[in-house]
C-alpha cells in the first residue's frame, strides 16, 4: 500500500474534533480491509512537510461512532496493513488538575485502561501471547514530539 522506506511511516488516529488535518498534500483516502471488521473509516494518505502520514478519524468523518463502538482492533490492523509502524493517536479528555486546563498540550507515558465492555487483544482462539505493558508508550516517539514541539515553541506537559 505504502511504498517501505528507511524511515517509519507515521499514523496518526485523530479523536473528538479531528476530522482532517490541516497542510496535507497530495491525499488520498483508501478502504483497508481488516480481518477484524470495519475501522471506523477509509485511511487518509497524505503528505505534510515531506513526510509521509496516514490518518483514521477514530470516531468517522463526521464523528457518528461512539467511543464505545470504535473497532479498535480493526483501526489498528488497517494501519498496519497501509504501512503504519508509528502511531500517534489524538484525544479530547478531560483532567483533575488544575494545572491542566483544556486546551492543554500532553504527552503521556503511561496509562491505565479502565474500559471494560471491548475486546482488548489481537491474541485469543488459540494464539497465546504476552505483550508487556510496563512501557505502553514509545520514548523514542516521545522525544521526537517533545523536541518538534520545542522548536515550534507549543507548550506540552510530558509525564
Amino acid at each position: 500500500v505504502l511504498k517501505r522506506t528507511s524511515y517509519p511511516t507515521v499514523g496518526i488516529i485523530g479523536g473528538s474534533g479531528l476530522d482532517e488535518i490541516d497542510g496535507l498534500r497530495k491525499i488520498h483516502w483508501r478502504k483497508i480491509n481488516s480481518p477484524f471488521g470495519k475501522p471506523s473509516d477509509h485511511l487518509c494518505f497524505g503528505e505534510l512537510e515531506g513526510i509521509q502520514f496516514v490518518f483514521l478519524p477514530r470516531h468517522g468523518r463526521g464523528h457518528y461512532i461512539p467511543p464505545t463502538e470504535i473497532n479498535f482492533l480493526a483501526n489498528i490492523d488497517a494501519l498496519k496493513r497501509a504501512g503504519v509502524t508509528d502511531i500517534i493517536s489524538l484525544s479530547a479528555v478531560g483532567s483533575f488538575k488544575k494545572d491542566l486546563p483544556p486546551g492543554k498540550f500532553v504527552l503521556v507515558d503511561q496509562f491505565i485502561d479502565r474500559t471494560f465492555s471491548r475486546v482488548k487483544s489481537f491474541f485469543g482462539k488459540g494464539c497465546v501471547a504476552h505483550v508487556s505493558m510496563a512501557e505502553p508508550v514509545s520514548q523514542q516517539l516521545g522525544k521526537i514530539i517533545l523536541s518538534a514541539c520545542k522548536d515550534s515553541k507549543i507548550s506540552i506537559r510530558s509525564g
